[in-house]
């Protein structure tokens, strides 16, 4: 009894750091609710997230906001054709010992030794330049100079990019995008929420997030989330649905053999019940549920499907293919 109670504890508590996370980012961003949930399952999740919308509607401030609420160190990469790897990673350098005064070289670190990344408009840079995320991403480390650098933890990629300026820019390899954990799709903002941006900013008004959680309590969240119960008959439907996905294969719908080349990589299944996973902590259950896989499918898998030629030449959509499959995949199908 006393170790239900102590898990109760621990949900609790979990779900007091995700709300007040959540009410000091609202205080400066007004809308994108979410945006803003699912960017902080991701960031309990230890993942990447990639954000996509038109100027103007907030994905940077949303980033620094969370910078603030947040006590970890905030680094900001503003991405442009002429960015190299090494102004990421950093280099090393000759230096001068103050002691001996010999000369020798010192590894000067970039500006991706931070733990929340802003990678700012990512698809401006050249793919040699993107490609120096991926261990970073993945690993949380760099290599220069043939020495490994880990990086401080948590680590949290948030990166943004516009997806109507095709001049100057490279689309993100698939290697990459499969490294986010979620790929979000920012809208525009309503009337209401129009006039609150106006009140706000407008006004003479100027909110700020406070910061209300520190990286130990971050890590431990983390490992909580490892700990939430998945039934063996969810975890096959997460399963399912991502096998879907693969044309030809097993268990694909009509859509997904019409119009995917390509289909989810097996992180799509981990981002899947991981985000699962935080969604029934915050529904105060220890539990995963279908419900719960349901509302983690499309933000985890929207990017890592590929539409071969005739999907694309009939402008089909990814989440649409994905919202086929999630109503042609049955939640339980017999064992063999």
């Amino acid at each position: 009894m006393s170790n239900e109670k102590e898990i109760e504890k621990q949900c609790t508590d979990f779900r007091v750091m995700f709300d007040s996370l959540r009410r000091e980012v609202g205080k400066v961003i007004v809308g994108h609710e979410d945006i803003v949930e699912n960017v902080l399952i991701a960031l309990f999740c230890g993942g990447n997230v990639l954000l996509e919308g038109v100027p103007g509607l907030g994905k940077t401030l949303l980033v620094r906001t969370l910078g603030d609420a947040l006590s970890l160190s905030f680094r900001r990469i503003q991405f442009t054709p002429d960015l190299m790897p090494a102004d990421i990673i950093g280099t090393n350098m000759v230096s001068e010992n103050t002691n001996t005064g010999k000369r020798e070289f010192s590894f000067q670190p970039g500006p991706i030794f931070g733990q929340i990344i802003l990678a700012d408009e990512i698809n401006r840079a050249t793919p040699k330049t993107q490609s120096a995320m991926l261990e970073a991403m993945q690993e949380h480390s760099v290599t220069s100079g043939g020495t490994v650098h880990k990086l401080p933890e948590p680590f949290l990629v948030l990166a943004t990019q516009n997806p109507i300026e095709q001049e100057g820019t490279y689309p993100l390899p698939e290697a990459q995008l499969d490294r986010f954990f979620f790929k979000l799709m920012v809208n525009y903002s309503g009337r209401d929420q129009l006039k609150t941006i106006l009140d706000r900013t407008t006004a003479g008004h100027n909110p700020k997030a406070e910061s209300v959680v520190d990286a130990e309590k971050i890590v431990e969240a983390q490992q909580l989330v490892t700990n939430v119960t998945v039934a063996d008959h969810v975890q096959d439907y997460a399963i399912r649905l991502v096998l879907a996905t693969h044309p030809q294969g097993e268990f694909a719908c009509d859509m997904t053999n019409r119009y995917i080349r390509f289909g989810g990589s097996p992180r799509g299944v981990q981002a899947l019940i991981l985000a699962s996973k935080v969604r029934a902590m915050l529904d105060t259950r220890y539990h995963v549920s279908f419900s719960d896989v349901v509302d983690s499918y499309i933000p985890a898998m929207r990017h890592r499907i590929m539409l071969n030629f005739e999907g694309q030449a009939e402008g089909i959509d990814n989440d649409e293919v994905l919202r086929s499959i999630i109503e042609e995949t049955p939640k339980t199908v017999e064992q063999r």
